[in-house]
């Protein structure tokens, strides 16, 4: 009889035993899971941020290459209108290419 109680307590212990490793596996699941939330919603915050940083800093540099292209072309378009073409040599060049063709 004693035996029986003894394997009765045993088992007892054993199945309260099992219990709490079954509820602290399912805790760490849930950690692990949450742990991966926090995670993947980090990264995706910081993700998404040097995505606008870079798309700030892609538009600032096309708006600095158009102004220097403009004042490029500015610049060409002004030495160009100062020259003068002396159009009477040119004719003349022009007519003794001919000639000489």
């Amino acid at each position: 009889m004693a035996n029986n109680n003894a394997l009765e307590h045993l088992l007892k212990i054993e199945a309260e035993a099992a219990a709490l490793v079954n509820d602290a596996q399912e805790e760490a699941q849930k950690r692990i899971h949450e742990n991966e939330e926090k995670n993947r919603s980090s990264y995706e915050e910081r993700y998404k941020s040097e995505i606008e940083k870079r798309k700030i800093m892609l538009e600032d540099d096309k708006l600095k290459t158009k102004e220097i292209y403009q004042k490029e072309l500015d610049s060409y378009k002004d030495d160009i209108s100062r020259v003068t073409v002396n159009q009477q040599r040119f004719s003349n060049l022009m007519n003794k290419l001919i000639e000489e063709g």
